[in-house]
């Protein structure tokens, strides 16, 4: 059985709360695997680095928050639907690079993701039943969860980092 692991930024409340009641209805199936989220790090990115090595980056991060603001929902690879980062994400690549240790790590656009088009279609995946979310949305991120999937089970949270909280500060 496949294990993943991932390096996540879930959405705090209270837009988790608003983001969850859509994702139930357009990928119930998603919905329970994971809670509304950004993936900071692939699981192909964190091969070899230790978790001590990752606490360490992650409390050392240049910055103890990362505010990302999300735009209208939008349809990707069939029936998936995702909300775009519109506004953040230097800041975000910017802790991608510090936390992998590494100048030349690959963009990853940050979304998220509402229906993955990994799982069957739901009755409710329509892009109109996304419409509440059409004005965009904003999530200020302070906590880096470690978490791994075993085969198809749900993800769960095997670490859990405050971002930025031994960087040096400016005086």
């Amino acid at each position: 059985m496949s294990t993943r692991l991932q390096l996540s930024l879930f959405v705090p409340e209270p837009v988790a709360t608003i983001l969850e009641s859509v994702r139930r209805v357009l990928d119930p199936v998603q919905a329970s695997l994971i809670p509304a989220h950004v993936t900071l790090c692939r699981e192909d990115e964190l091969v070899g680095v230790d978790e001590d090595a990752l606490r360490s980056r992650i409390a050392a991060a240049p910055l103890r928050q990362l505010v990302l603001d999300f735009g209208a929902p939008e349809p990707f690879s069939g029936h998936g639907i995702l909300l775009p980062c519109v506004a953040g994400e230097p800041e975000f690549q910017q802790v991608r690079r510090w936390i992998l240790a590494s100048a030349s790590v690959r963009r990853l656009a940050p979304h998220i993701t509402l229906a993955h088009p990994r799982n069957p279609k739901a009755v409710g995946n329509d892009l109109q039943n996304a419409a509440a979310l059409a004005g965009g949305t904003s999530a200020t991120f302070e906590i880096v969860h470690r978490i791994e999937q075993v085969g198809s089970a749900p993800w769960r949270i095997t670490g859990t980092y405050r971002l930025g909280v031994n960087a040096a500060r400016a005086v």
